[in-house]
């Protein structure tokens, strides 16, 4: 992201040339870009993208590390980082961008520019990531942390946020971030995780459309948000009945239910149950039976009664001369 206040920024306006600012926001946009302010790339590539000769590449690379101090570039691992890439771009943290951002510090080979990107980090909780993650990593490799090549003062200093994090609490990190990751496998829709815990044996990731087409249905025509437990019931026929089009037979159901008003679970296994009785096992054979237009129309049943009398039937042929002998 490249925000406004770029063209804002004193170093940008007093101190780089037209050719500094080009290949600055290429620095910060050219597709090798990631989440955490790291990426591979080679000064032939730069040169290539940009209609540079390496000459032009390399003392540019020079000014950027050396004059303006914005960026550090490892020439062995081809990895480039972007001192303020974390105040501009990690603003916001959350499930998803932590993820992102533990899965790109893994592809990381020099770990001395994970301290360096993170120095610029506002939010602490992005910051706690880079940091306890390069503990880790420096604990599994046992590198000694000042035997590391090219490192400054800032970076010595850098490493006392190092301390705050034990291995164990980075163990329990990774622990819960694994359980994460298995719930968000299951991002369908809240509910679905309840499902599969009702039948061990119904693949969620099989019938995730279905359920979540059903859901969303639900949801959106009153039968009741919170009730989990309605939901899970309602998506146990989708495994347990013998219907030949559960979705579909499900879907209809709560059609009924609904032009009839009758918003509950009771209403629509009942019907399910019906349907189950009379072999009535697609949405076909119901459309063609007796029994749809029997729920569809039973609350347009009181236009067809007197009050405080019975319903006439509808087969019923009045017969005024019946009874008179001739």
């Amino acid at each position: 992201m490249v925000r406004t206040e770029f063209w804002k920024n004193p170093i940008v306006l007093e101190e780089m040339t037209p050719e500094d600012k080009y290949f600055y926001l290429y620095l910060l946009t050219n597709p090798y870009t990631t989440q955490i302010g790291i990426y591979r790339i080679t000064k032939k590539q730069m040169a290539f993208d940009l209609g540079y000769s390496m000459e032009s590449v390399n003392a540019l690379m020079e000014r950027f590390t050396n004059h303006h101090q914005l960026i550090r570039y490892n020439p062995e691992t081809r990895e480039l980082a972007i001192k303020n890439w974390g105040r501009d771009n990690l603003q916001k943290g959350g499930k998803p961008i932590m993820d992102c951002i533990l899965s790109e510090l893994k592809d990381v080979e020099d770990l001395s520019l994970i301290l360096y990107v993170s120095a610029s980090i506002p939010k602490q909780e992005i910051r706690n990531l880079y940091e306890s993650f390069y503990e880790q990593e420096m604990n599994l490799t046992s590198d000694p942390v000042d035997k590391k090549p090219n490192r400054t003062e800032e970076e010595m200093i850098d490493d006392t946020f190092v301390t705050r994090h034990t291995i164990r609490g980075q163990k329990q990190k990774e622990k819960e971030n694994k359980k994460e990751k298995q719930k968000q496998q299951q991002n369908i829709y809240p509910d679905v995780q309840s499902y599969s815990n009702l039948e061990p044996s119904l693949s969620v990731f099989q019938q995730s459309e279905e359920v979540k087409e059903i859901i969303e249905f639900w949801d959106a025509n009153g039968f009741g948000i919170s009730n989990i437990y309605a939901k899970q019931q309602l998506l146990s026929w989708l495994d347990d009945s013998s219907f030949l089009q559960p979705k579909e037979m499900i879907l209809k159901a709560m059609h009924i239910a609904c032009a009839n008003n009758k918003r509950n679970l009771g209403y629509i296994v009942g019907i399910l149950k019906n349907w189950e009785n009379k072999s009535l096992l697609t949405v076909e054979e119901v459309d063609s039976s007796e029994e749809y237009p029997q729920f569809e129309h039973k609350a347009r049943g009181k236009a067809h009664s007197f009050s405080g009398g019975r319903v006439i039937p509808n087969e019923f042929t009045l017969d005024l001369t019946a009874g008179e002998e001739l």
